[in-house]
């Protein structure tokens, strides 16, 4: 598909911070909280928004997530907007009680009477050896849990239009920046439409494999398949976009058609998303349908701070390969 007239070639956190930038000079009620946001962010995607909206708008917090986490939520109750900036993903940790137990339920536990119209971001996965603490891939604890949206994009429009639906949703929305692509280009219209949640990005088509992926692993998902193409292998290559909901409809038409199915996750492999893909392919198509159907994903091992380590956990272009070629000759 051809980018816009109006498009503008904007890296992937460019991308989130034009989205948010456009959302906050529509809405009044939206603001933003978090450690160094203020400051513009640590990764730079709240750049410029303290000289924009002042200090009532873009709030600088302690170092409590906790707390960041349940200001967020009191703050949606009483109607405001809050984008909750958890800095690094593995830091949400520190307020699950408030994630789990009050944002994703109270819709339900107060009747409808409140809801918590709110984003969380959480820039997620590998990024430059940053050692077992900073680079977990855990969107699939998420996609279990009851309330929330899940969002998990792979490309600066991806992630602007996501992140404006995002903003506009009366739902929790958890929306994992996918840190090791905050550097990648691609054109991002002007005026950023909402895209909406549960539609995947056909990436690629084939006849002879389905693959489906999101986040930070779809470059070396399209590496993978770029070199499958070169032995007369084609991939119908999907990226889900969201994991809650997701586009189930789009995935088991092309399982129906080429019925060889691999979903590669940068997430440990054991009771990864993908487990949850391939299950509902065979439900959904049946066995005789599903020829094959494997998963890859990371050793169920914590993420080294050794550069050539890390690299030996990480799922690769070629072990996609090889992956594709298992489940091809299963």
């Amino acid at each position: 598909m051809d980018a816009p007239a109006t498009a503008e070639t904007l890296t992937l956190v460019e991308a989130g911070r034009r989205a948010v930038l456009q959302e906050m000079r529509r809405d009044p009620r939206i603001w933003v909280l978090g450690e160094d946001v203020a400051r513009g962010g640590l990764f730079g995607q709240y750049r410029g928004f303290r000289d924009e909206f002042g200090p009532d708008r873009v709030v600088s917090t302690p170092i409590s997530e906790s707390t960041i986490m349940g200001a967020g939520l009191g703050a949606a109750l009483v109607g405001t907007r809050p984008i909750i900036e958890m800095r690094i993903f593995d830091f949400a940790m520190c307020a699950m009680d408030e994630l789990v137990n009050q944002i994703a339920k109270i819709r339900y536990m107060f009747g409808g009477q409140a809801k918590a119209a709110l984003v969380v971001r959480m820039p997620h996965g590998i990024w430059r050896n940053s050692a077992a603490q900073h680079s977990q891939t855990l969107e699939a604890w998420f996609a279990h849990l009851p309330g929330v949206v899940v969002a998990a994009p792979s490309t600066p429009a991806d992630t602007a239009g996501l992140l404006v639906a995002a903003i506009r949703s009366d739902d929790p929305v958890l929306f994992f920046d996918p840190k090791n692509l905050f550097g990648v280009t691609g054109p991002v219209p002007a005026e950023i439409d909402p895209l909406p949640f549960g539609i995947a990005r056909q990436v690629l088509s084939g006849g002879d494999l389905t693959m489906v992926a999101w986040s930070s692993i779809l470059p070396d998902c399209e590496a993978a398949c770029a070199a499958l193409a070169q032995e007369g292998i084609g991939v119908d290559l999907i990226d889900l976009r969201t994991l809650w909901p997701w586009d189930e409809d789009a995935v088991a038409a092309s399982v129906a058609r080429t019925g060889r199915l691999l979903v590669v996750h940068e997430a440990v492999q054991a009771a990864g998303f993908g487990a949850e893909v391939v299950a509902r392919m065979i439900e959904r198509l049946g066995p005789a349908a599903v020829k094959a159907a494997r998963r890859l994903g990371a050793p169920r091992v914590p993420v080294p701070f050794s550069p050539p380590l890390e690299e030996a956990v990480k799922v690769t272009a070629a072990k996609i390969v090889a992956a594709a070629k298992a489940t091809l000759g299963a």
